[in-house]
């Protein structure tokens, strides 16, 4: 099953691609691999929530936010080659901005590691850090980096 129809199965739309909030792109194509830069779980626009896990934010409400960061990684990835092309998800990198007594970052990047095997199947499975940091940009409680595999099925939208 390809990813674009494991995702419409889960009622699943990929968002716009976020913009860039500064001297960036939000993904680059290396060989047959695709990395993104840091997602934020944007939505139409905005931070549903801002704030520090654990102090502002509960790490239920993370793992919510660390699933539409994840979206918002495939919507790059799928701008870049198309998200059928995706052959594996290699890495994620889970940023939390914590409360200093907060310890829960697994956790939270539970919410992305297991939104891309739900899609991706065992080719979703990956090797992952999850990172406690003191802020992120805007604010956001979470900020995602995505690797992934892909073929070259489809050379029109590899670059």
């Amino acid at each position: 099953m390809t990813a674009s129809a494991r995702l419409a199965e889960l009622g699943i739309s990929l968002p716009a691609p976020v913009a860039p909030l500064g001297s960036y792109t939000a993904a680059t194509v290396v060989g047959e691999q695709v990395w993104t830069s840091g997602q934020l779980p944007m939505v139409d626009g905005a931070l549903p929530l801002t704030g520090a896990v654990g102090a502002d934010v509960t790490p239920e409400q993370a793992q919510s936010l660390a699933r539409t960061a994840a979206l918002n990684a495939l919507a790059a990835i799928d701008g870049a080659v198309g998200i059928d092309n995706v052959t594996r998800v290699l890495k994620l990198v889970v940023f939390v901005s914590s409360a200093p007594d907060f310890y829960g970052q697994p956790q939270v990047a539970n919410g992305a590691s297991d939104y891309m095997t739900e899609i991706f199947g065992d080719a979703g499975v990956h090797v992952r850090s999850a990172v406690g940091v003191a802020a992120l940009p805007a604010n956001s409680p979470v900020e995602i980096e995505v690797v992934v595999e892909v073929s070259g099925s489809h050379p029109e939208k590899l670059s």
